[in-house]
């Protein structure tokens, strides 16, 4: 019997500019801070790996994330993922001469498929990432939607994961729109469906609201990793307001902190996650010593 690889916790950090944001279901972004700032402090608390994601870049045609990468990398020695605005195969190289491990490309997978097996070709199929943004349609199944979730397209999820995995994709990351930024949970059954399908590693992503049910969703499915964002972000953003640090230039913090969808966050940390995982009987990799956990469960 095959082992199963240790699960992965991957903090996801969507920039806009020069600064960490947070939403839900993709829109309505609210400043949280520095993103290179929390990219280290994930690490030192026993992040996987990272996610870089560009909120903005399909507006403007382009990735902004290359400066934040290559600050970040100077100080951060674990594998960094960078999405958004990835549209060429000098987007990649350029994103990999900044620092980046891995890119995730969406839009430009969905525009020519054939951009992923010339990716995976040039640049190896651990470097690409797959980024499938997904919504349930009123007829069943789920749709797959491009430009950060704002522009819905004629793929259905499972036929779409299964072309690019043939195509060479080294994974695939696969964010619920429905369940994005809402504390809500994974999209179970999604993430079930696809990592069922495909046999290239699923990172879930759009949900997470506790160690608990992050926990159980890795038992229950067959995906590598867990990405996490608002219930880690939560948490850092707080400790740093009690320290008098400042969030943006209208205490944008206090704004998303006081969000009616924001008051079931139940704020926690990497180790908790880890070993919730634990738990559940699942290998991790890299789990530091207790730190400060607001709620572990």
């Amino acid at each position: 019997m095959m082992l199963r690889p240790p699960v992965r916790v991957i903090p996801r950090l969507d920039v806009k500019g020069q600064n960490l944001v947070k939403g839900i279901h993709l829109e309505g972004l609210r400043v949280l801070g520095d993103p290179s700032y929390y990219a280290l402090r994930y690490a030192e608390e026993g992040a996987d790996e990272l996610l870089f994601m560009d909120a903005v870049a399909s507006l403007y045609g382009r990735n902004s994330l290359l400066d934040v990468v290559e600050k970040t990398a100077r100080n951060v020695f674990i594998p960094l993922t960078v999405g958004g605005g990835i549209r060429t195969l000098d987007d990649i190289s350029e994103a990999l001469k900044a620092g980046a491990d891995k890119v995730a490309v969406s839009t430009a997978a969905v525009n020519d498929p054939d951009f992923v097996s010339k990716a995976a070709a040039r640049f190896g199929s651990s470097t690409i990432v797959v980024h499938i943004d997904a919504k349930r349609s009123k007829s069943g199944g789920w749709n797959v939607w491009t430009e950060n979730g704002r522009e819905p397209t004629h793929l259905h999820a499972e036929p779409w994961a299964e072309q690019v995995a043939a195509r060479g994709c080294g994974e695939i990351l696969v964010t619920s729109i429905d369940n994005e930024g809402t504390l809500s949970g994974y999209d179970r059954d999604l993430l079930a469906m696809l990592a069922n399908k495909v046999s290239v590693p699923i990172i879930a992503c759009g949900g997470a609201n506790a160690p608990g049910p992050v926990a159980d969703l890795a038992k229950q499915t067959d995906i590598s990793a867990v990405c996490v964002a608002s219930i880690l972000h939560y948490r850092l953003a707080a400790d740093l307001e009690r320290g008098g640090y400042a969030f943006g230039a209208s205490g944008e913090f206090k704004v998303l902190a006081e969000k009616r969808d924001f008051s079931r966050v139940n704020p926690t940390t990497i180790w908790a996650i880890k070993h919730a995982l634990k738990a559940q009987g699942l290998a991790v990799r890299n789990t530091p010593e207790k730190g400060t956990i607001t709620d572990a469960t």
